[in-house]
């Protein structure tokens, strides 16, 4: 099985990945989720995997947008603990860092951490992992890197210092992706992705929300995403949970019959927070 995953080997989305379908898989390192996306609909790969949200910064908000436009199923999703270690190659120590290089996001969820070393540069990249790998292939000194646990022991470099990140409890949430969805109607399932389009009649999100909650589902996400083709007209994309799928299923021909288009992305099982970094 080949697997897109944003980022390299010893990046989180890989750590997700594993996580999901096991050891035997064929990685597909991609430079962007648009690489990412792109690769799962012309067929290159058989599923991608993609984070969707965080817990401290929110929504990807572009990531939505591509799983729609790209038509893409969600048939999984998985939650991972964020923990930043600052890494550098073997034998090097705190003092000996001079700069670290790191994705923007890395870089802002340890910001108590550099406060208290304003002595280091701090560098932006693309992707966490690429610099922890530049680090041990160029033998770089004096320069650290902000990456997993796993992506330390991958790429053979020291921990200079543990858990840097500024907030304990950061955690990410990842989708499984596939191109075309499975017939998921036969299958046990207690979580829905859906996007609907609305007109501008007052009341329409209010009516769909009281819709969701007669019906007993529980709404856990709702994010709304402007149409890039129609001004001041947006999008909602929203995630419910149910523990009957008739709810589901009676609930999703009525906000259809009233939204002016409306998609399921995905039905799976809601999952539990699991913790993977050390």
């Amino acid at each position: 099985m080949k697997v897109s995953i944003q980022g390299i080997k010893g990046s989180y989305h890989h750590q997700v990945a594993l996580q999901l379908l096991g050891n035997d898989i064929e990685i597909n390192e991609c430079l962007s989720f648009d690489n990412l996306a792109e690769s799962l609909k012309s067929n290159q790969v058989d599923l991608a995997v993609m984070a969707i949200e965080n817990s401290i910064a929110g929504s990807i908000i572009p990531n939505y947008a591509l799983i729609d436009n790209y038509s893409l199923t969600i048939v999984d999703e998985y939650y991972i603990e964020i923990k930043h270690q600052l890494m550098a190659l073997p034998g090097s120590k705190l003092n000996d860092i001079k700069e670290v290089a790191s994705h923007p996001m890395a870089l802002l969820q340890c910001k108590k951490f550099f406060k208290l070393h304003p002595n280091i540069k701090l560098i932006e990249e693309s992707d966490t992992a690429a610099v922890a790998k530049r680090i041990s292939d160029d033998k770089i000194k004096s320069l650290g890197a902000i990456a997993s646990y796993e992506c330390s022991k991958i790429y053979k470099l020291d921990i200079v210092s543990k858990n840097i990140h500024s907030i304990s409890n950061n955690s990410t949430r990842f989708v499984l992706l596939e191109k075309t969805s499975s017939n998921k109607s036969k299958l046990s399932y207690n979580k829905a992705s859906i996007k609907f389009v609305l007109n501008h009649k007052t009341g329409n999100l209010a009516a769909i929300l009281n819709i969701i909650s007669e019906n007993k589902l529980n709404l856990t996400k709702i994010q709304s995403l402007p149409m890039v083709h129609t001004p001041w007209k947006y999008s909602f994309f929203v995630d419910i949970t149910f523990e009957n799928q008739k709810f589901f299923e009676k609930t999703s021909k009525i906000i259809k019959n009233v939204s002016e288009s409306f998609k399921i992305l995905g039905t799976y099982n809601n999952k539990l927070r699991n913790d993977t970094s050390k």
